[in-house]
């Protein structure tokens, strides 16, 4: 293992968290004797090209500093490889490092983490979720609540959450069951009229909403949360209790453990780690043990 790691930041994540992270986190890993070198980017591509080329170049870590959206990045960077990840979790959702049990907000205690785990050849290999080339950690949504995302995406002219109440409210007047073409495992296609379609290699998505409440991370499967042909009025009762996890009792919802899914729909977005993805149709595939990372686990010769 190099002694040189690679901090990978987000300077305005959280609302400049990230940047402010950055330093206490990096003095965290400096203190136990790593050699500790930054990557911006001037924008998303840029940061990841660089991060990609971190990785080629041997870098013993990538350690990314901010929201889902930035470990969105570099696991584009560092799934498949060798290289070990690292997890400095400011932003807004946190929801992959809230699914590993890291430290949240706390860049000084998460950067000790990386440290330790590095310095005693502990970590973690975590399952990825992939649709085409790009890899995803927690949740692909697809429905009710991407069609909120579109909607907020679209309201430049308010901010904050205030934005995907208003989204949320406007969804709800128009919303009408999404007929969907989905295949489980490469079985025969299925025609079912649902709400949303989540599927979790991580538990949550939203800042802690619990959409795939028992989703584990290195079980090699998926959990396939379908909230079915609801109301408005059933939608509005059950869709709180998301942030529970007491949504999966509901009959309306079902749950499918697999290790691919085929989704197609029309007019539907994906949204993948709080990313947009693309329009549907796709393919998503569980990976075993695509990614190291260093969080609280067992030996893994990193």
């Amino acid at each position: 293992m190099t002694s040189e790691i690679t901090l990978f930041v987000n300077p305005t994540a959280g609302r400049g968290r990230g940047a402010h992270a950055a330093q206490p986190a990096a003095s965290a890993l400096r203190d136990a004797g790593f050699s500790v070198r930054t990557v911006l980017g001037v924008d998303a591509d840029d940061a990841l090209r660089r991060a990609r080329e971190a990785v080629a170049g041997g870098t013993g870590a990538l350690i990314a500093v901010g929201g889902d959206g930035m470990m969105s990045l570099a696991l584009q960077a560092v799934a498949g490889t060798t290289t070990p990840l690292g997890v400095v979790a400011v932003g807004t959702g946190n929801d992959f490092a809230r699914a590993l049990g890291m430290p949240i907000r706390d860049p000084a205690a998460a950067g000790r983490l990386a440290a330790e785990a590095l310095k005693g050849g502990t970590g973690r290999e975590i399952d990825l979720g992939r649709v085409g080339e790009r890899w995803f950690g927690s949740v692909l949504t697809s429905g009710f609540d991407s069609r909120v995302n579109d909607r907020g995406n679209r309201m430049r002219w308010v901010g904050g959450r205030f934005k995907y109440d208003l989204a949320i409210l406007a969804e709800l007047a128009a919303f009408k069951p999404i007929p969907y073409r989905i295949r489980l495992d490469g079985g025969p296609v299925r025609e079912i009229e649902a709400t949303l379609i989540a599927v979790g290699n991580g538990s949550t998505y939203g800042g802690g909403m619990r959409i795939c409440a028992d989703a584990v991370m290195d079980d090699g499967l998926f959990d396939v949360t379908v909230v079915g042909d609801c109301s408005r009025t059933t939608l509005l009762k059950v869709f709180p209790r998301v942030y529970k996890g007491t949504h999966l009792s509901h009959p309306e919802v079902t749950v499918h453990r697999v290790s691919s899914i085929e989704l197609a729909a029309a007019g539907v977005t994906a949204y993948a780690d709080g990313e947009q993805l693309g329009a549907l149709p796709l393919t998503a595939t569980c990976v075993p043990g695509a990614v190291r990372v260093l969080a609280p686990g067992s030996p893994t010769g990193i």
